[in-house]
C-alpha cells in the first residue's frame, strides 16, 4: 500500500537532491519559498498540478516519487 508519508519523504529528497535552492524552486512551479520548505518537512503535500510542476523542474519521473513501481510488486 501506497503511504503519504513515503510521497512526502520522496519530494523532500528529490527538492534536497535537485542543487537548486529553496527559492528558485519556487520561481520556477509559481509558490512562494516558505511552500517548498512544508514540502521539505512534509507539513503540507503538493497540489497535482504543482506536484508536475516540481517533478519537471527536479526532473524527476513523477512515478518514482508516487511510489508507483513499489505498488505494482
Amino acid at each position: 500500500m501506497i503511504k503519504l508519508e513515503q510521497i512526502q519523504k520522496n519530494i523532500s529528497e528529490a527538492i534536497t537532491q535537485s542543487g537548486l535552492t529553496q527559492n528558485e524552486i519556487a520561481q520556477k512551479i509559481g509558490v512562494k519559498r516558505p511552500q517548498i520548505s512544508c514540502y521539505i518537512h512534509g507539513k503540507k503535500t503538493p497540489s497535482l498540478d504543482t506536484f508536475a510542476n516540481l517533478c519537471a523542474v527536479l526532473d524527476v519521473d513523477p512515478a518514482e516519487i508516487l511510489c508507483i513501481a513499489e505498488y505494482k510488486e
